[in-house]
């Protein structure tokens, strides 16, 4: 059986699960299959309107949700009232990038006999991947990255059928989200959910699957990696996963604001962001120092979301121990609460324990890294391991070009003297960078994470009455196109 946990207390909340067995996991990727046959073929503005109705069928429900989801989260009121509030925001942003059409990025060029070769009619769009998409719900974020979070939005409105792995540390909010979303939907088998590790396993190696999606630690990652690798057919997975998210304090960075926000982007939500700021690089001296120690001294800990992530956060600051202790804040309350803590050295020491000084610890804990002069970084910031963000706080842009350059290789959102956590849900948003913060370079926030669910497919000298709708030379949809190199809007 699968029960939730209460991290204030460690005791089960609830009713108890049974978890899914191997035949039942068939017969729920099936059923998802089915149902997507009838999601492909539903035009992109009916699709659209199921997508708002799932919105509004979480926004109306957000009452009952965030209680169910603090029983099992301690992420209080506040906080989970507006990650159900982004969740249904995600939905309705997929609904205006399939009415708008672009992201199908439909290519039409005619036929031209003057050419050598002469070249056919050849005309491309995206469609939908045909299959079942798995979705690995995440732990920190009970909405927003679980099941009816930014995979399951942008595969659905890819027309894609979705199968949700539940994460053990809400297995009750993760049931009820999926019923309210099945609800909404026009065919309910569209968002099939399964609970158990076994049930994991079962999913990502079904031959129905043909794309999975994960947000989780690089070892979680690697084990579904190594499951797809066992498969007699390959499929993408598209993994979101460790992050340290450097920033850089440059000499002109204003003090206090620098150590208010460090301190505070550092322990939101007990600092189980994928984007947490878990390293920070700042110039010798006192007065930055002195108000990094105060702001930190002022924070609390708190429950982390599970024992198991607690104690993967006590060997990390473990680990972190052959550093000297900088600051920490005051311990949390609850059966799962840990302490923030902030460790110090110096460049040179920090790029003599690399690569395992570096590694992502999560939770709030974070290296503050002291350099003399700022063309002393390039060289260690070279070495550093891909990250979701980098940051950089300067009041004099001239100072940053080199710092600049090199962190744009090693991330895959660049921050400009603001924090990392906190990833907008919109159009240009890109949640995602190189190994080992992400498998691939797609995104997952944003309008488009959609592109992991589709492929692309050419047609060759086609019949206009038998073309795709987007793809006719009338254009009835009236979406964006590229005709002979063209962009038409």
């Amino acid at each position: 059986m699968i029960y939730g946990y209460d991290p204030r207390t460690g005791q089960t909340v609830g009713a108890a699960l049974e978890e899914t067995d191997s035949a039942g996991v068939g017969l729920i990727v099936s059923a998802a299959a089915a149902a997507g046959a009838a999601w492909r073929a539903t035009p992109a503005a009916e699709r659209a309107l199921a997508l708002e109705a799932v919105s509004d069928a979480l926004t109306a429900h957000v009452d009952e949700l965030w209680r169910i989801a603090d029983e099992e989260t301690a992420l209080g009121e506040v906080r989970l009232r507006g990650e159900v509030a982004r969740t249904a925001g995600q939905f309705r942003l997929f609904a205006e990038v399939i009415r708008d059409g672009g992201y199908l990025e439909a290519i039409i060029d005619h036929a031209d006999a003057s050419l050598a070769p002469p070249r056919p009619d050849v005309r491309r769009m995206k469609h939908p991947l045909q299959g079942v998409v798995a979705v690995f719900a995440a732990s920190n974020f009970p909405f927003a990255f679980s099941v009816a979070g930014g995979d399951t939005a942008s595969a659905l409105a890819a027309g894609c059928p979705v199968v949700v792995k539940a994460h053990p540390g809400h297995p009750n909010t993760s049931e009820r989200v999926a019923k309210i979303v099945r609800e909404a939907l026009p065919y309910p088998d569209l968002l099939g959910l399964v609970q158990g590790m076994q049930a994991g396993i079962d999913l990502v190696q079904h031959p129905g699957v043909v794309a999975a999606g994960f947000t989780g630690s690089v070892a979680g990652g690697k084990a579904i990696q190594k499951l797809i690798d066992e498969r007699e057919a390959p499929i993408p997975f598209y993994g979101e996963l460790g992050s340290v998210n450097p920033v850089v304090v440059l000499p002109s960075a204003p003090v206090k604001e620098v150590a208010s926000g460090f301190a505070g982007s550092l322990t939101l939500g007990v600092g189980q962001f994928c984007t947490n700021p878990g390293l920070m690089f700042v110039p010798e001296g006192d007065e930055l120092r002195e108000a990094l120690v105060e702001a930190v001294e002022g924070t609390s800990g708190g429950p982390m979301l599970a024992d198991r992530i607690r104690d993967g956060y006590l060997g990390g600051v473990e680990r972190l121990g052959e550093l000297r202790l900088l600051a920490e804040g005051k311990p949390g309350e609850g059966a799962w609460a840990v302490t923030p803590k902030v460790f110090t050295t110096d460049l040179g020491t920090f790029a003599e324990k690399l690569p395992h000084i570096g590694e992502e610890c999560f939770g709030p804990a974070s290296i503050v890294v002291t350099y003399q002069d700022v063309s002393d970084l390039r060289p260690v910031l070279e070495r550093l391991e891909g990250s979701l963000t980098a940051t950089v706080h300067s009041s004099e842009p001239e100072e940053a070009g080199e710092v600049a350059e090199v962190l744009a290789g090693r991330a895959g959102r660049l921050i400009w003297n603001g924090w990392p956590t906190g990833v907008a849900v919109c159009w240009a948003m890109h949640h995602g960078g190189p190994w080992p913060a992400a498998t691939t370079s797609f995104t997952s926030v944003g309008a488009t994470a959609i592109d992991r669910w589709l492929a692309p497919t050419a047609y060759q000298d086609w019949p206009d009455a038998l073309l795709p709708d987007e793809l006719k030379e009338d254009n009835p949809l009236d979406i964006p196109r590229r005709v002979d190199g063209r962009s038409q809007m």
